[in-house]
C-alpha cells in the first residue's frame, strides 16, 4: 500500500465513523420517545425482546451500542438477564442494516444528502427539524466515506501480490475471523469493520475472482466481525454488577458460538460437495453489478450483505431455544451477591437520553420515598418518645445526600447530550425537584435532632401542644404520600390537591404558632419546650413549602407541553 493509499483509507474510514455516529444520534434523538416506549413494553417473552432489539439497533445504527446500553441497562436493574439475551439476539440482526444500505452503492448522490442536511442543520427553524438534518447529513457522510475508501483501494485490484494473498491466504477460515475480529476490536465497530470489507469489494478487488470464491473469503472476515465487537460490550462490563458482567458474556456467548457452528458447517459443505450450496444461495440472491468498465460481475458488496444478514437470523433461530439454558448456566457459575439498591443510573444509559431520563424520573421517586420515610419516623420520635429510630434515620439522611448527589452528577451529564425541547425542560425539572427533595430529608433530620435534645433534656410538651403537632404532622405526612404519588404518576389533579394541602398547613402552623406564644404568655408551656416546639412547626411546614415546589414544577411542564393554559398556571401560583 502506498502512503497516498492508506491516507485515503483512514480518511474514509474516519468519515464513515462521524457520519454513522451523526446519524445515530440523529435518530436517537429523533426517535428517543418511541425506543423508550420499546423498552417499557418488553417482557420476558423472548420474541418481544429480539424484535426490540433489532429495531432499536437499528436505529442507533451499531450492535456495540446496543448491547453497551444493555449491559447499562441490566446494571441499572431497567432489564432482567432474559430480557438482556433476547435483546442481543435482536441487536445482532439489527446491525445488517448497515450493510444492506452500503449495499446499494448510493455514493452518486451522496453530496446531495450532505448539501440538503448541512442547510437543514444550520437553518432548521426547529430543533426536531435540524436533528432529521443531521440524520441526511450523517447518511450522506457515510457514503462518501465508503466512497473514499473504495476510490483509494481501487489501486489493489491491479496488484498481483495482493490478489495473490487474498486468494492464498484469504481462503483460510481462522486467519479470516482473526482479521475481522481484530480490525472491528480496534476500530470498535463492526459496521466500520464490514464497511471497510465492503468499500474493497466496491473497489473491484475480488473481481478477478470467482464469485463464490469471493464469498468463501469475506465470510470468515464477517463473522470475524461478529466476535471483535463483543470487545466493547466487555470492556463497558469492568466495574459493574455482576448482573452486568453476564449480559456481556450473553453477547460474547452468542457471537463465539454462532461463528463456531457455521464455520464447521461450511467446512463439511466444502468437503463433502464441489460446489457449496450455502455459496451459491447467497450469490444468487446478490445479483450481479455493472463495474466502472461497463462489465457486468459479480456485485460482492451485496454479497457480503446478504451473508451478513443470513449468517445473524439464522443465527438468533438457532439460538433462540437454547439461550436461556446459557442464561441458568451464568445464573448457577456467577451467583449475585444480595447487596442493599444503591442508585440505578447508569453512564451506559446516557447512550439513549430518553431512557436515561425516565430513570432519573424513577430514581427520583426512590428519592422522594426515602424522603418521606425519615420525615416520618423522625415525627414517630417526637410522638413516641423512643430514640431507636435516630440512627437509621441519620444512616438514611446520609444515603439521600449521596442519591440527591448522584442525580445531579448524572442529569449533568445527560444535559450535554442531543435532547428535545421538552426533554430538556424535563431534565431541568429532576434537578431542581432533587433539591426539595433533599431539602425536605434535612427538615426531617432537624426535626429528629429537636426531638433527639427533648429526649436528651427530658422536655415534655403540654397535653394540647402534643394533639396540634400530631394534627400538622398528619396533614403533613399527607402531602408527601400525594408527593411522591406525583412523581410516579404525574396527574394534574394531584398537583392542585398539593397545593391546596399546602395552604393547609401554612394556615395550620401560623394558629399552633400564635396560640403556643399564647400559652406562653400565660404561663401554661414550659419556655424551653416552647422553643424546641416553634422550630418543630418550622420545620414541618417547610417541608409543606418542598412539596408545594414540587407539584408547582410539573405545572410549569404541563404549561410548557400545553396541556394548561397560561391563566390556569398563574391561578395555581396564586393558590
Amino acid at each position: 500500500m502506498t502512503l497516498e493509499m492508506l491516507i485515503g483509507l483512514f480518511g474514509g474510514l474516519g468519515l464513515f465513523i462521524f457520519g454513522m455516529n451523526m446519524m445515530s444520534d440523529g435518530l436517537k434523538t429523533v426517535a428517543g420517545k418511541k425506543m423508550k416506549q420499546l423498552l417499557e413494553i418488553l417482557t420476558s417473552n423472548r420474541i418481544k425482546a429480539i424484535l426490540v432489539g433489532t429495531l432499536v439497533t437499528m436505529i442507533v445504527q451499531s450492535s456495540s451500542t446496543t448491547t453497551v446500553m444493555v449491559v447499562g441497562f441490566v446494571n441499572a436493574s431497567l432489564m432482567t438477564l432474559t430480557q438482556a439475551a433476547g435483546v442481543i439476539l435482536g441487536a445482532n440482526i439489527g446491525t445488517t442494516i448497515t450493510a444492506q444500505m452500503i449495499a446499494f452503492n448510493v455514493s452518486e448522490v451522496a453530496p446531495v444528502f450532505i448539501g440538503v442536511g448541512a442547510l437543514i442543520t444550520m437553518f432548521g427553524r426547529s430543533k426536531k427539524t435540524r436533528d432529521m438534518g443531521s440524520v441526511m447529513l450523517g447518511f450522506g457522510i457515510l457514503f462518501f466515506g465508503i466512497s473514499t475508501m473504495s476510490t483509494a483501494m481501487k489501486p489493489l485490484r491491479e496488484s498481483e501480490e495482493f490478489i495473490y494473498l487474498l486468494t492464498t491466504y484469504g481462503t483460510n477460515p481462522l486467519l479470516g475471523l482473526l482479521i475481522g475480529a481484530g480490525i472491528t476490536a480496534i476500530i470498535q465497530s463492526s459496521s466500520a469493520s464490514l464497511g471497510l470489507l465492503q468499500a474493497l469489494a466496491i473497489s473491484g478487488v475480488f473481481s478477478s475472482m470467482g464469485a463464490a470464491q469471493a464469498i468463501d473469503v469475506c465470510i470468515p472476515i464477517l463473522i470475524g466481525t461478529n466476535i471483535g465487537t463483543c470487545v466493547t460490550a466487555l470492556i463497558s462490563s469492568i466495574g459493574t454488577s455482576v448482573a452486568a458482567k453476564k449480559a456481556a458474556f450473553i453477547h460474547l456467548f452468542v457471537n463465539v458460538f454462532g461463528a463456531i457452528w457455521v464455520m464447521v458447517l461450511l467446512g463439511v459443505m466444502d468437503a463433502v460437495t464441489t460446489t457449496n450450496p450455502i455459496y451459491e444461495l447467497i450469490v444468487s440472491m446478490s445479483g450481479t453489478m455493472v463495474d466502472s468498465s461497463g462489465d457486468v460481475v459479480p456485485n460482492v458488496a451485496r454479497e457480503i450483505a446478504m451473508a451478513h444478514t443470513m449468517f445473524n437470523i439464522v443465527n438468533t433461530i438457532v439460538l433462540f431455544p437454547i439461550i436461556n439454558y446459557f442464561v441458568k448456566a451464568l445464573d448457577h457459575f456467577m451467583p449475585e451477591q444480595e447487596a442493599e439498591k444503591g442508585l440505578y443510573l447508569d453512564d451506559r444509559l446516557l447512550n439513549n437520553p430518553s431512557i436515561a431520563l425516565g430513570q432519573v424520573g424513577k430514581e427520583l421517586t426512590r428519592l422522594g420515598n426515602m424522603v418521606s420515610k425519615n420525615f416520618f419516623e423522625s415525627c414517630q420520635v417526637i410522638m413516641t418518645k423512643d430514640p431507636k429510630m435516630l440512627e437509621e434515620i441519620a444512616n438514611r439522611e446520609n444515603r439521600i445526600d449521596e442519591f440527591q448527589q448522584g442525580i445531579i452528577d448524572f442529569t449533568v451529564k445527560l444535559s450535554n447530550e442531543n435532547m428535545s425541547e421538552a426533554e430538556n425542560d424535563q431534565l431541568a425539572f429532576f434537578m431542581k425537584g432533587s433539591h426539595d427533595l433533599e431539602r425536605i430529608g434535612d427538615h426531617a433530620m432537624n426535626i429528629s435532632e429537636l426531638s433527639e435534645m427533648q429526649l436528651a433534656q427530658k422536655i415534655e410538651f403540654s397535653e394540647i401542644a402534643n394533639q396540634e403537632l400530631l394534627t400538622l404532622i398528619n396533614v403533613t405526612t399527607d402531602i408527601l404520600k400525594d408527593m411522591v404519588s406525583l412523581l410516579d404518576g404525574d396527574e394534574l389533579e394531584l398537583c392542585y390537591k398539593i397545593l391546596d394541602e399546602e395552604d393547609e398547613i401554612d394556615e395550620l402552623t401560623e394558629k399552633l404558632k400564635d396560640d403556643h406564644i399564647s400559652r406562653l404568655n400565660e404561663g401554661i408551656c414550659n419556655p424551653y419546650a416552647g422553643i424546641i416546639f416553634m422550630d418543630l412547626l418550622t420545620n414541618i411546614e417547610r417541608v409543606g413549602d418542598h412539596a408545594s415546589n414540587i407539584a408547582q414544577g410539573i405545572l410549569s411542564l404541563k404549561l410548557h407541553q400545553g396541556l394548561i393554559s397560561s391563566e390556569e398556571y398563574l391561578a395555581s401560583e396564586n393558590m
